[in-house]
């Protein structure tokens, strides 16, 4: 790759203060949204913005908002960001490489005197992950009003609700109308993410450009049966709802290994028990599903197999079920001129051509695409660890995929000049 025009070392010190905070044993994170360790993250991350000369703000949903003033503020601003709150058992990358980057890219635009036609902005999402509330994306989907009903009424493992939680940072849901995005605000949505997966190592390649993410679908299930005594009541005659979770887990391992090579995955992420005694037959379990697919007509497919084997189970097992549908998102594609911007950025900085993939993941992009263009650009990280403490990515890689960041984002605001449609 030529020269960088960022400043790698800001971005990785940066990475690291960020780090400090939630910090778990040697190299993991538990920043939790909304906590106050959240709350610390934020406040760090707003002075930086504030020390770069960019206006910065806390809106009603928790989002941070840093913007860099166009010429034109009221023409459709070019947006950058990603996410800083984790997983409880997470790595110092994921998200946090987006806001960074993002914020590294339009510093050096400032620092090299370039005022952008129109405003670029800057998002550090809230509450991205959605696992302490069990659903994400809440901070870009309350931007773009797509809250649902009874949302903040959610609680955690410890009984805190998220309207309690939000009040407590600093949000406000009583604002929540007056700092929703209008229509034609936001031309352009740009992130830049770890891959989270192990094509680009496979590859040999420290970036690749984003075609699309796979839609998700997250369900909660309770399954209740009928409690007894562990040493008393017989095999034939139980309603033991673990037992029956347990198919059901086992099942949905079958339905989506059955899909030929096709990118579907499957996973129950969370289970609980209750009494939870060693000596009781479990009487009521809950647990999540997360099926995901490029392929929303297969994904269909799966999700109706799957209701199928749980009304089966339970007749079984003499059960009752409930479904709460948490999240259900269609594939979205990334539009092809900000991919094309990126191609050419890529050619400016001597890349070869650079792979192209899919996002099993979920991101902060997959709500921004309903309201504008979106693209995203991926960093290698190593054997595709996330969500964990090992995960990690390169200073050099890091340092490539901000770069890239940096000059794809001077093109769409107009700096530079900015591939056709066909590219």
């Amino acid at each position: 790759m030529s020269r960088t025009t960022i400043s790698a070392d800001r971005v990785m010190d940066r990475i690291e203060r960020l780090a400090r905070i939630g910090k778990l044993g040697e190299t993991g994170v538990r920043r939790l949204a909304l906590s106050p360790e959240d709350r610390e993250a934020v406040d760090l991350v707003k002075r930086w913005m504030e020390e770069a000369g960019l206006t910065a703000r806390v809106d009603a949903f928790g989002n941070l908002i840093g913007r860099l003033e166009g010429r034109d503020p009221e023409a459709p601003a070019l947006m950058l960001g990603s996410h800083i709150d984790t997983q409880p058992y997470a790595g110092r990358f994921d998200g946090i490489v987006g806001v960074v980057g993002a914020l590294e890219a339009v510093q050096t635009i400032a620092e090299n005197g370039r005022v952008p036609e129109a405003s670029i902005e800057i998002v550090s999402f809230c509450d991205e992950e959605g696992c302490r509330f069990n659903k994400g994306l809440f901070g870009v989907r309350g931007l773009l009003g797509k809250l649902e009903e009874g949302e903040l009424e959610r609680a955690d493992k410890d009984g805190v609700t998220r309207r309690e939680a939000l009040l407590a940072f600093g949000g406000d849901p009583a604002r929540f109308a007056e700092d929703e995005l209008p229509p034609g605000r936001v031309s352009a949505f740009l992130e830049l993410h770890i891959e989270q997966g192990p094509v680009l190592e496979s590859l040999g390649e420290p970036v690749g450009i984003v075609t699309g993410i796979s839609g998700p679908l997250w369900w909660t299930v309770d399954l209740y049966g009928f409690a007894g005594h562990a040493g008393s009541v017989p095999m034939g005659m139980r309603r033991d709802a673990l037992v029956g979770a347990s198919k059901i887990v086992i099942g949905l391992q079958a339905l989506a290994s059955g899909t030929k090579g096709a990118p579907t995955v499957g996973t129950v992420g969370s289970l609980r028990v209750f009494p939870d005694s060693r000596n009781i037959i479990p009487e009521h379990v809950q647990f999540t599903v997360d099926l995901r697919d490029i392929d929303l007509a297969r994904r269909d497919r799966l999700e109706n197999h799957l209701r199928t084997l749980l009304e089966t189970v339970c007749q079984e097992h003499d059960l009752r079920y409930e479904i709460r549908e948490d999240t259900n998102s269609e594939p979205r594609y990334c539009a092809e001129r900000i991919m094309n911007a990126i191609r050419a950025s890529a050619g400016e900085l001597g890349m070869a051509k650079l792979p192209e993939l899919m996002s099993g993941p979920f991101h902060d992009s997959l709500a921004m695409s309903h309201y504008c263009d979106y693209g995203m650009i991926f960093v290698r990280c190593l054997e595709g660890i996330s969500h964990n403490p090992k995960e990690y990515a390169s200073p050099e890689d890091i340092a490539a995929g901000t770069e890239l960041l940096y000059r794809t984002a001077l093109k769409l605001s107009g700096l530079e000049s900015k591939p056709t449609e066909e590219g």
